[in-house]
């Protein structure tokens, strides 16, 4: 089993990857290695050097405490889950559809219109939502 340091360290990396719309086989020319060497970071089965986590911070540009942004909070709540324990957010980030949602998400400036794609969201999810909270965000 992978660390599961390891396994946020490349989750972050897939990321960030994503976001830039970068592809393994570019990310892994730019690192001088291959793209399957790409894919066993960003699962964590493969642990990332320091000097190669530093290029690869230049290379996406984020400082490199980007890639351990969270564990702290994972860590002190026990929240590190292995194999098919892999929480939903991780699951959802670690996908294409997922980062560009998040990322079109981001780009909305007016909060009212947020909270009305995250209305459509959750109504097409099925969820009731709870107005209890949606006021509160409204606040």
């Amino acid at each position: 089993m992978p660390n599961p340091v390891d396994v946020h360290v490349g989750t972050r990396i897939r990321l960030q990857r994503l976001t830039m719309k970068l592809s393994q086989s570019v990310l892994g020319e730019k690192l001088g290695v291959t793209f399957q060497q790409v894919q066993k970071y960003e699962r964590g089965t493969n642990r990332v050097s320091a000097s190669r986590l530093w290029r690869m911070a230049e290379i996406l540009g984020v400082p490199v405490e980007f890639f351990f942004h969270g564990i702290k909070d994972k860590s002190e709540s026990g929240g590190f889950a292995e194999g098919a324990e892999t929480p939903i957010v991780y699951d959802f980030i670690n996908s294409t559809d997922g980062v560009q949602l998040a990322s079109a998400y981001s780009r909305i400036s007016d909060p009212k219109i947020r909270r009305q794609v995250l209305q459509l969201v959750r109504a097409l999810g099925g969820e009731s939502g709870d107005q209890k909270n949606e006021k509160k965000d409204t606040q």
